[in-house]
């Protein structure tokens, strides 16, 4: 049997004529940026997560960005980020000006650890950037109350985790503002690149969206030295598709999720651990393996399809060698770039998938 690693053919099948008539909407409204298609997806979205305003922007680490620079921050300021996530949470942080300052995620759930904030906290420090990694939400309570505590900004980088709830309430309505990715993998997502900002502040949402419109409020009137970025009308359509069958998909993630959990028993495989306080929605179903090349190369040559996220850790990454990290340096995300696997998942696989999974898996 051959599963790939990850398949958007089940639910393009079943949005097929949702998806083409989206198309046909905007074609023959000849109107493409900034027109009726954005603005009911970015209403629907909001009222979906549970925020007042939604800002559509072009992509998620574009969010990321207008967030920042609508908060001021920039250079000679710091973020913490998480050490362990995608390299997009620190190169927002770069491309404001600032510097990202990794904090140790809880080995467990990959999320970032409350309780290493606050030893990353200085006289620098504007705000601190959970990542609901993985679809697994982040302990937020602690993480509210550290920034409090400090006077800091929170950013929820919410790019994996669409529909993700911490003791019942959605991510992305916890800090100042939220940042989402709509790339074709996500749980949300569009047919290319696309991201959107939520946020409780309707000043903070107006200042993004100008910050996304070139810096314009109105048009020729630049209030702001701004970015392009923006939802475009094909993408909000397709989005305002999806997100109807949105916690459908999720459910179905759900129970992939409490198969692999439940039924993979190989002493050589970690399993990821789920707290009480979440829901995950399991964008990435990422196990860890002392073995893992051993076990990858097992899996593919059963016809297993799987990924790594990320085998290189963000501080070892050539790029930022400039902040002089080394080898040793943040030994959790060091030893999750290591060893962790993602096995298959996405809607629409089947049982009979599924048990292949699992039983090769335990087979190993």
């Amino acid at each position: 049997m051959k599963i790939p690693f990850v398949s958007f053919l089940p639910m393009e099948k079943e949005l097929d004529k949702e998806l083409r008539d989206a198309f046909d909407r905007v074609l023959t409204r000849s109107w493409y940026i900034e027109g009726e298609e954005d603005k009911a997806f970015e209403e629907a979205f909001a009222a979906y997560c549970g925020t007042k305003y939604c800002v559509g922007v072009g992509n998620g680490l574009d969010a990321l960005i207008l967030i920042l620079k609508a908060l001021g921050i920039g250079a000679g300021d710091e973020v913490i980020v998480p050490s362990n996530t995608y390299i997009a949470t620190a190169l927002a942080v770069t491309y404001v000006g600032a510097v990202p300052v990794f904090a140790e995620p809880d080995i467990r759930t990959f999320d970032i650890d409350p309780s290493r904030i606050e030893a990353a906290i200085t006289s620098k420090t504007k705000a601190i950037m959970p990542v609901h990694l993985y679809g697994q939400p982040c302990d937020m309570d602690p993480i509210m109350e550290i920034a409090k505590k400090h006077g800091l900004k929170v950013i929820e980088d919410c790019a994996q985790a669409h529909g993700a709830t911490y003791k019942g309430r959605k991510i992305g309505t916890f800090g100042d503002a939220a940042g989402f990715s709509f790339y074709p993998g996500k749980n949300l997502g569009a047919l290319g690149d696309a991201g959107a900002v939520l946020t409780n502040d309707e000043a903070l949402a107006k200042k993004v969206r100008a910050l996304g419109n070139y810096g314009s409020d109105y048009k020729y009137h630049h209030i702001y030295k701004g970015n392009n970025s923006r939802l475009d009308e094909f993408q909000a359509a397709f989005l305002s598709a999806k997100l109807p069958i949105l916690d459908k998909m999720n459910s179905c993630r759900r129970r992939i999720a409490a198969r692999y959990l439940s039924e993979i028993k190989n002493a050589a495989v970690i399993l990821p651990f789920v707290p009480d306080y979440a829901e995950p929605v399991w964008h990435i179903f990422g196990i860890r393996c002392a073995e893992r090349e051993k076990l990858e190369q097992y899996l593919n040559e059963k016809g297993i399809g799987t990924n790594k996220h990320y085998p290189i850790p963000i501080h070892l990454q050539e790029c930022y060698r400039e902040l002089d990290f080394k080898k040793g340096d943040y030994p959790v995300a060091e030893e999750i770039s290591a060893t962790e696997l993602s096995l298959p998942m996405f809607y629409g696989m089947t049982d009979e998938e599924i048990t292949y999974v699992i039983d090769t898996i335990n087979g190993f």
